[in-house]
């Protein structure tokens, strides 16, 4: 994924978007003869896609989230639950990762697109990504507990970090041959595989496979292995993909267009592209690709692949000659994974994998168990986006609407907490703590400019009443609708409640429909102080809900 997106991009915009789980009450998935686009209306992009046994695995990009790099698993590659974060806390990457104030953060950068693969030599699971900041690949590493004997199953993620390699390979996909050797496909315009040592940390040769030129921006390639030849797929950016061929990993390799432009499910969204091709047990193979989608972000989007007599893959395309809304179910099977129509009451010994943090967290000032999620201030800062510790989640389109239960008896003058909307520009709900007492708010224009710098602390727009109630209930209704050339854009309506029960509308707040901070709007709670640390609140439960 480039830092500037090319004119294709415009032209693509305006075309038509392992932990314990005792604190959650999902609803199973269950499955139907065919499936409709998007598979999973949640902002999950830069994809890497793979199969152990019968179990998938879709490994995505979080940018300066954290934990970050998530991984979903899917029994059907249309039912996707997550599972685990291959980079457990993105402090690894260096000390702007913890929130150090309006010059030292890492908004935008991080995690960009990596790749995941199991390896069954040594029964590990391998990802890898190049970090935007630093220069360097990182490698982790998690066991696979037995997974190719145990059908691709894994139920006990463990991931360290191995090392790194002074060299940036920028929108890696990694490989492991059929002798074990270990590829790994990188670069933009320039496309090379470069051969790795056994443990993946020193290069072993190097060589360039495609130079696209100036005309061609080409990147996100990944690396397959099959119908004799390896495949490396990668995207033109933001409107398709290329597909090449050799019988050698290092080529010569031939190239085609996979497919370009092509009309897509969704209105007011991009065209599909980037992520990777998977194959089923039987043999099938499909394809799993994101659209740009703002404002909910960028959201996969699966079609099955078709090979011509000479074995060049092709997809599937609908009546109208673009991607299928609906297509048959790829994979026939009884087992289900959980929906993403959820309650959380935090009980849990650890957050649930839906869930990642604004920067690396301060593990000190915040726990869990029977009084929920206790969220104690852990900085003194201005402005939402210095906060420590707020914990964002994806919003799930078309609609939902998010509801919180906090207990905020716990906080100190100067304190604010509450739920909010968070992108470059956001808003929130919630309570100010100041000499006068603890108000209701509604506040909006919390906004950063392009270079990421806070540019408005934000603005209180609304106010509810003076309460003394050590309980307050919080509510986002979101309209996150691919958006792309229409104005106005979406909404989103914030709520409060003293009961549960009854519900007054505070503030409204416009998503907009800009691509630049690549994610998508996320809900958050948050609990920061202006005046001094010792503060506290309790998320007593979550609930996320379709609209």
């Amino acid at each position: 994924m480039r830092s500037y997106i090319s004119s294709l991009l415009v032209a693509g915009l305006m075309s038509g978007l392992g932990a314990v789980t005792s604190a959650r009450v999902p609803l199973d998935i269950r499955q139907e003869a065919a499936f409709s686009n998007p598979v999973l209306f949640q902002d999950l992009p830069d994809i890497d896609v793979f199969r152990v046994g019968s179990v998938y695995y879709y490994s995505t990009s979080t940018f300066a989230f954290s934990p970050g790099a998530p991984v979903l698993k899917s029994y059907d590659l249309v039912n996707w639950t997550p599972v685990t974060h291959s980079v457990p806390d993105v402090a690894d990457f260096g000390k702007e990762y913890k929130l150090n104030g309006d010059n030292d953060r890492a908004y935008v950068k991080g995690v960009w697109a990596s790749s995941m693969r199991y390896r069954k030599s040594n029964d590990k699971f391998y990802w890898m990504g190049c970090i935007q900041s630093t220069g360097k690949t990182f490698l982790y590493t998690a066991p696979g507990n037995g997974a190719a004997d145990n059908g691709g199953e894994n139920d006990n993620w463990e991931w360290t970090l191995e090392g790194t390699i002074d060299e940036c390979f920028y929108d890696n996909g990694i490989f492991f041959d059929d002798d074990d050797t270990m590829y790994v496909t990188w670069g933009n315009r320039q496309l090379r595989v470069t051969q790795l040592s056994d443990d993946g940390l020193s290069v072993v040769r190097t060589e360039t496979i495609y130079d696209s030129g100036d005309d061609l921006y080409l990147e996100g390639a990944h690396l397959y292995k099959t119908r004799g030849y390896y495949w490396v797929c990668p995207t033109k950016v933001a409107s398709g993909q290329y597909i090449l061929r050799s019988t050698k990993p290092f080529g010569t390799y031939d190239v085609r267009e996979f497919w370009d432009n092509l009309s897509g499910p969704l209105s007011n969204a991009g065209y599909a592209h980037q992520g990777g091709m998977v194959d089923t047990p039987e043999g099938d193979w499909h394809y799993l690709a994101f659209m740009d989608a703002y404002p909910a972000g960028r959201i996969p989007v699966l079609a099955p692949i078709t090979w011509s007599e000479d074995d060049w893959p092709s997809i599937v395309l609908d009546a109208n000659g673009g991607w299928g809304v609906s297509y048959p179910m790829p994979v026939k099977t009884n087992k289900t994974v959980p929906g993403v129509e959820r309650l959380d009451d935090f009980s849990a010994s650890t957050l649930h994998p839906e869930w990642e943090w604004n920067h690396s967290p301060d593990l000190e000032y915040f726990e869990l168990g029977s009084d929920g999620l206790i969220l104690k201030t852990a900085s003194v800062v201005g402005d939402l986006f210095n906060a420590r510790n707020t914990l964002t989640h994806r919003i799930t389109g078309p609609r939902s609407v998010a509801t919180w239960h906090l207990n905020i008896s716990g906080l100190t003058q100067g304190d604010r907490a509450g739920a909010a909307i968070f992108r470059d520009e956001s808003a929130y709900i919630g309570v100010h703590k100041d000499t006068n007492g603890t108000k209701i708010v509604f506040v909006n224009e919390i906004n950063m400019n392009q270079q990421w710098q806070t540019v408005s602390r934000g603005t209180v727009a609304a106010t509810g009443p003076s309460i003394d109630a050590h309980e307050i209930w919080l509510r986002i209704e979101a309209d996150v609708t691919p958006a792309f050339g229409l104005f106005p854009v979406r909404e989103a309506h914030f709520y409060y409640s003293l009961d549960g029960e009854n519900w007054r509308q505070l503030g409204t707040f416009v998503l907009h429909n800009r691509w630049q901070w690549f994610t998508g709007f996320r809900f958050a709670v948050f609990n920061f102080a202006t005046a001094k640390l010792g503060g506290q609140i309790s998320v007593k439960s979550f609930k996320n809900a379709l609209a």
